[in-house]
């Protein structure tokens, strides 16, 4: 096991978050006018992914990756939502520029960002700051969660969570 590896597991078990407990509920605003809840998709497999910032190089790739993949995920029955701290009016502006279909939960109070442990301290150049850390989670229909993949690069990441959601 990497140091790496080993680190994000114990930020998830900071976090309070494993594979097996139930994933915190939310009820956010989304683009396009969508009320994105947890408890609404009861009974369905959510992949719900955590991308820093719309619009920008590594969260666009991430988002148009599961676009491309949303009939696939729909065939293995489960529902894509990305979430980040951005606004429902930027949500708006980016799912167009991209023609995205994909649900887009807007968290700007940052409480279900805090909720699954993935809204922390991060460094760049030297100054910290506050952020998301890019962070997938698959939901099994029963409502606990069954995968985390924390600090997760963007490169073959969506197929590697439609793999595991296939398999749920």
């Amino acid at each position: 096991m990497s140091t790496t590896v080993g680190k994000a597991e114990a930020k998830a078990e900071q976090a309070g978050l494993k594979v097996g407990d139930p994933a915190p509920a939310f009820d956010l605003p989304g683009a396009g006018g969508e009320q994105l809840s947890l408890g609404a998709l009861k009974g369905k497999k959510v992949v719900l992914y955590f991308y820093p910032k719309d619009d920008t190089s590594g969260c666009t790739k991430e988002a148009i990756d599961f676009n491309s993949l949303r009939d696939k995920f729909a065939k293995a029955k489960t529902i894509v939502v990305g979430m980040s701290p951005d606004s429902v009016k930027s949500h708006d502006k980016f799912r167009t520029k991209y023609d995205l279909s994909l649900p887009l939960a807007s968290d700007e109070k940052k409480e279900t960002l805090g909720a699954y442990g993935v809204w922390v301290e991060k460094s760049m150049y030297g100054r910290k700051y506050m952020g998301v850390e890019r962070t997938t989670v698959l939901i099994g229909a029963d409502g606990r969660i069954a995968k985390i993949w924390r600090k997760v690069k963007v490169p073959g990441h969506a197929e590697e969570v439609l793999a595991a959601a296939k398999a749920l």
